[in-house]
């Protein structure tokens, strides 16, 4: 908090709410303004916003609107935001499930970040990492959509953007 409060050009996204809770529980006042004015002037962002990552392979339907409901409604009632991006890059698969509870729920866009290395060679290969994922397009049509993205480098930073790790270059 302190070095996006140092540099207003820093912005930073939190994901997983019962983290962030922990972490809010211990801070004073002082901190608790400073963290409100960062999230009001959008440097620091709240996205996904579920109270922990959900696994998207096995969990209910119920179990993962639930995961969601708690986090949104702490954060609607402590910062008064809603968040209207999707991130789920550790999950172990993607579902149409997943894809239609984030476009019902709101939001505008989804990053993830594990599929399948088949798939992903193709999309590269196609240019298609980014698309409009319809689940149930067949019953929902294009009412339930959402602009999807596969991260390009898993978790990393595109090799570019390196900057937390040492470069041996002069």
């Amino acid at each position: 908090m302190d070095a996006l409060e140092d540099n207003p050009a820093r912005k930073f996204s939190e994901v997983e709410m019962k983290f962030f809770k922990m972490w809010w529980d211990e801070q004073n006042d002082s901190k608790k303004a400073q963290v409100k004015k960062l999230i009001a002037n959008g440097q620091l962002e709240i996205i996904n916003a579920g109270w922990s990552m959900h696994d998207e392979a096995c969990p209910t339907y119920e179990d993962m609107i639930n995961n969601h409901i708690i986090g949104h409604q702490w954060i609607l009632e402590e910062f008064g935001v809603k968040p209207n991006i999707g991130w789920q890059i550790d999950p172990f698969g993607h579902s149409n499930t997943n894809a239609r509870i984030f476009a019902e729920m709101g939001f505008d866009a989804w990053f993830f970040a594990r599929l399948d290395y088949g798939d992903k060679e193709k999309r590269m290969n196609d240019q298609e990492m980014e698309f409009v994922w319809r689940p149930n397009a067949e019953s929902l049509g294009t009412d339930t959509q959402i602009l999807t993205h596969a991260l390009y480098a898993h978790y990393s930073s595109p090799s570019n953007l390196n900057f937390d790790i040492l470069d041996s270059d002069p």
